[in-house]
């Protein structure tokens, strides 16, 4: 169980660091990107190839990032001048231009084989006890760090609601809820890092570049450049008027945004140990969507909610519906899916903002 516990962890958080780049093109900017794995797909392979050719991994990581980057600006560069609707099928068309490049050209990619024995964070590291105390000390500056972000969303909601004639019984269920999480996956981390194997290195590490790409996050949407982004969200003609470049704001953003899913590239790479161009099917970005929009666009804790229920979903569905017997094992996935299709469908009823995002900021005509 601790293992498995591990597993999503490492999973939730590589999703959410993927999601949150996401969430700052459409959540903040209001870009609809439908092709954003194609900058998950740059960056695992750029960083899985040049660490196969001796590149130490925090700059083959690095490099993966810049280089999903650079593909933002060509895509931005071309795309951003478009309609919402022309953008997100150019962008659907990026994403397959790229992965049937890697399906197909052997030289570098080596095609439908993947790329196998690239070298893993910490897949040689063997510490004993004081290492391993030092790498919970980590974990534990995370928790904190994580403890105090959920206090600072809890009283922003407490008051919030208090000022709206509300009652706070919302605010204290999502604080007793945020901190069970936290403190459950502490407690597994701990568990792991002591007993510990190449899983839980990755694990720590992936904890600590979430934690690093949602606190860079946090400060630029607070920031002046984060409320430019808003106002072309809602109504791109007011910024334009009070003098703002309007296109190069947008850019940035797709860029920014492309940059952090490279990064989650390089996780996902290292989680899968393999990678072959059937890992970033159009999928993987509508799992993202669905995260985004479970938790809330334009909210950074939100996406974080977001990736925890997607995969406490995954995980919980995988086991529990093969017990119900309602369906065979061929017609299981499927099942699945329609599943969380009904959920969405009745959050966009009960509540179309998502679980912490805010309606009236994502209203029009107030």
């Amino acid at each position: 169980m601790v293992g498995y516990l591990v597993y999503l962890t490492i999973s939730a958080a590589t999703y959410a660091i993927f999601c949150l780049g996401l969430n700052l093109q459409w959540g903040f900017t209001g870009l609809i990107n439908f092709g954003h794995v194609a900058f998950m797909t740059i960056g695992a392979y750029t960083t899985v190839l040049l660490a196969s050719k001796g590149v130490p991994l925090i700059f083959a990581l690095l490099a993966g990032a810049a280089i999903a980057a650079l593909l933002g600006l060509f895509i931005g560069l071309s795309t951003l001048r478009l309609r919402e609707d022309y953008l997100s099928i150019v962008t659907i068309g990026f994403s397959e231009l790229i992965r049937l490049v890697a399906l197909n050209e052997e030289w570098l990619t080596r095609g439908a084989f993947g790329v196998q024995g690239y070298p893993l964070p910490l897949g040689e590291f063997r510490p004993n006890q004081v290492g391993k105390l030092s790498l919970i000390l980590w974990l534990t500056l995370i928790a904190v760090f994580a403890g105090w972000q959920l206090w600072r969303g809890i009283r922003w909601r407490w008051k919030r609601l208090k000022k709206q004639g509300q009652s706070g019984l919302d605010a204290g269920v999502w604080g007793v809820i945020g901190g069970g999480i936290i403190l459950s996956l502490f407690i597994n981390g701990c568990v792991a890092l002591q007993d510990y194997n190449y899983k839980a290195g990755l694990m720590l590490i992936s904890l600590v570049a979430l934690a690093l790409v949602y606190a860079g996050l946090e400060y630029l949407v607070h920031s002046p450049w984060g409320r430019v982004l808003k106002s072309i969200r809602e109504d791109e003609e007011i910024p334009r008027a009070l003098g703002k470049n309007v296109f190069w704001y947008k850019l940035q953003s797709f860029m920014l945004g492309g940059a952090i899913a490279g990064s989650a590239g390089s996780f996902y790479a290292w989680q899968l140990t393999n990678v072959y161009p059937s890992n970033f099917d159009p999928l993987v970005t509508f799992n993202a969507w669905t995260i985004v929009v479970l938790g809330g666009a334009g909210t950074n804790p939100g996406t974080l909610i977001g990736s925890l229920i997607f995969f406490a979903y995954d995980s919980i569905t995988r086991f529990v519906l093969p017990q119900l017997n309602l369906v065979d094992d061929a017609r299981l996935g499927a099942l699945r899916i329609m599943v969380i299709g009904l959920i969405l469908m009745l959050l966009m009823v009960w509540r179309p903002q998502g679980l912490l995002g805010n309606k009236d900021e994502l209203t029009l005509g107030k």
